[in-house]
């Protein structure tokens, strides 16, 4: 029974990309610099024994050349590569979709003034089709920050509060109780529907909580609203074939509901991978259960907290290990990432660069994937994987495993 186990540890880039000069990336380098700054800060490595014996720290030496400050463990098991990404932008979407064997290859819509950051007759579109007749916010901001600043006005008016970044992203954050969840979607809905043709990649819900500035707090309630992939990706094919695509987290959200048959939510890294074991325990042959790790980059790649994402990295360290006891004879497990956040980079945008690409199953030996020109490796070797028909980009490395 053939199955494949995805887990997106999401803003975890090792080293710069080729093309890093055209996003003002040069040198960012998310797993050494946040590992740096965690000896420096706690006066030890990183303590990663799992993810060392699968060669991710081999993994970001090949794609860098950087000191890593991990415990020094041998690669002794799963094959370990790095990829390039070949998509123009650095974000969620884009990862994702190549990953899955299509690449973004065409140019995304943003909103490129730091304030008044929507034009006056979108907005005018936008208050006549939800009937809101206002908003706050209207620039680029921090999610966390912009809550605080705006969250009271909020209360008190009623408006939502809109915002974007240096992604392809309309952001709106509501208090869940004083707005309500449900006219949160839709309004996003409602947005998603205007935007969606400018190429806009997602229309985010951001919901929050408390009764102030001093205490608001984002929930797990988050809800992405995502224009359609260009083209059927691999997760369209194994469902067209009968298989099950199994998303956990936010991906059935980045692949706006396409090619998914079940879906889980759950707020938290252990959640998350609690609830991925839980679907390995059931999930039926010709299975890919797909899991975006989001915290990883929400909690700690946007807020530049190195320290808290070396902890999580450790605290993911150790549940990967009961994962791995998990896997059936015929898993495969894959691990890769969507983009780079560096948590010690200037800013709260995303990195451009290489991605780690590990995969494990119990009869594995230790081998170098090397460096891969594309995301959509990942892909192609999927189809390989599900004799499913080849993607048009990608190179499979199902040979090697």
């Amino acid at each position: 029974m053939t199955r494949a186990i995805v887990m997106v540890i999401d803003g975890f880039g090792i080293g710069h990309a080729p093309d890093a000069d055209k996003f003002g990336d040069i040198g960012a380098n998310t797993f050494a610099n946040l590992s740096k700054h965690f000896h420096q800060s706690q006066s030890r490595n990183l303590v990663l024994p799992t993810l060392s014996q699968m060669g991710l720290v081999e993994a970001c030496k090949a794609a860098s050349g950087a000191e890593i400050h991990v415990e020094p463990i041998p690669a002794t098991k799963g094959a370990f590569g790095y990829c390039a990404e070949i998509s123009t932008g650095k974000d969620t979407p884009s990862g994702h979709w190549e990953m899955a064997g299509v690449p973004v290859l065409f140019d995304w819509g943003y909103f490129t003034d730091k304030q008044h950051s929507f034009p006056n007759d979108l907005q005018q579109q936008i208050f006549q089709a939800t009937g809101i007749q206002g908003m706050l916010g209207n620039c680029h901001a921090s999610g966390t920050t912009i809550i605080a600043q705006l969250g009271e006005e909020h209360i008190k008016s009623g408006l939502p509060i809109c915002y974007t970044s240096a992604d392809s992203v309309f952001q709106v954050a509501a208090h869940e109780e004083h707005f309500g969840l449900e006219n949160l979607y839709k309004y996003c809905e409602t947005v998603q529907a205007i935007v969606g043709p400018m190429n806009i990649g997602r229309v985010i819900a951001r919901p929050f909580i408390g009764n102030d500035a001093s205490d608001f707090e984002r929930t797990g309630n988050r809800r992405d609203f995502s224009i359609l992939p260009p083209e059927p990706t691999i997760l369209d094919k194994l469902k067209a074939a009968g298989g099950e695509v199994i998303s956990v987290g936010k991906i059935a959200d980045i692949f706006a509901q396409q090619g998914i048959t079940q879906k889980t939510k759950a707020t938290g890294i252990e959640a998350l991978v609690d609830a991925t074991m839980a679907h390995m325990a059931t999930a039926p042959s010709n299975s890919i259960i797909f899991t975006n790790l989001v915290n990883f980059d929400q909690d700690f790649g946007h807020r530049r907290d190195p320290v808290g994402f070396g902890l999580a990295l450790e605290a993911f360290d150790s549940q990967l290990a009961k994962l791995l006891c998990q896997l059936n004879d015929d898993d495969t497990l894959f691990l890769i990432a969507d983009h780079g956040c560096d948590p010690t980079w200037q800013g709260s945008n995303h990195t451009r660069e290489y991605v780690p690409l590990l995969a494990f199953h119990n009869q594995i030996n230790s081998v170098s994937l090397g460096e891969r020109s594309t995301f959509a490796d990942l892909g192609q070797t999927l189809a390989e994987m599900f004799k499913l028909e080849k993607m048009r980009y990608g190179t499979s490395f199902y040979s090697n495993l």
